[in-house]
């Protein structure tokens, strides 16, 4: 097994709520807020907190819109942020395999 495989782990995609994010909007072209929020059962303030992070790192997007007069947030992956959660799994993979006997 080769430790140095685990500092490679992107830590701000580690994290398990926003790997929770990443994986739910990796599999959705979109989802509004209170998708993501239902979906992951997260509260309001965790999750924004969370998605912030994400759009700091240029991972995810967030758009904000009416919808039947009511406002709509929903959020995306950025291109960067489907190829750094690409690379993620590619390397959770490694480390998988290489546990194997």
């Amino acid at each position: 097994m080769n430790p140095d495989l685990f500092l490679q782990l992107d830590k701000v995609i580690h994290e398990k709520g926003r790997l929770a994010i990443m994986s739910a909007l990796a599999a959705s072209p979109e989802l509004s807020f209170t998708e993501l929020r239902d979906t992951l059962n997260m509260t309001d303030g965790n999750l924004t907190t969370h998605i912030k992070t994400l759009q700091q790192e240029g991972f995810v997007s967030v758009a904000k819109s009416y919808q039947n007069n009511r406002p709509l947030t929903s959020c995306s992956l950025t291109p960067a942020g489907r190829k750094a959660f690409a690379e993620y799994i590619n390397l959770l993979e490694k480390i998988v395999r290489q546990s194997k006997p």
